[in-house]
């Protein structure tokens, strides 16, 4: 039997949320540690004001992905990224080390796109997602907090 009282729930609205702009410096963190952090701030759940069907998460700017740590076994047998080009025989596939030595972002970006929602409010969030192999970064205009990283 209802009692009369109303029970209001927050959800955010897309018009009235304004995202903020987080810099952490990827030098000897660990990969899957940091790209779980950097997850939880593109999809918005370190705010109280989440909303699963809302992107109120932040932009990431990631430097020096290229100094990255990967943990565990040797780098040349740790993991292997395939992709397919849809041509006969176009089956390519490579370790993380041969892939951090030609695309150091690539690797941090795979790792974050794995624990992003699989929809298109997930590719939302991914652009989001500024990632650089060197120290330097454009993004100084938005003026980024740094961001204590936390495993």
């Amino acid at each position: 039997m209802p009692t009369g009282r109303t029970c209001s729930t927050y959800l955010a609205r897309t018009e009235t949320f304004r995202p903020e702009w987080h810099h952490v410096d990827a030098t000897d963190k660990v990969l899957g540690r940091l790209a779980a952090s950097i997850a939880m701030v593109l999809m918005g759940k370190h705010k109280p004001t989440y909303t699963p069907h809302v992107d109120t998460g932040d932009f990431v700017v990631v430097t020096n992905c290229g100094k990255i740590r990967l943990t565990g076994s040797d780098k040349a047998a740790k993991m292997h990224y395939d992709r397919y080009t849809y041509y006969p025989g176009g089956f390519k596939s490579e370790t993380a080390k041969q892939l951090l030595d030609r695309h150091p972002d690539r690797i941090l970006r795979f790792a974050v796109r794995r624990m992003m929602p699989k929809n298109a409010l997930g590719r939302r969030m991914m652009s989001k997602l500024k990632i650089y192999s060197g120290g330097e970064h454009p993004h100084q205009a938005q003026q980024p907090k740094e961001w204590t990283y936390q495993p």
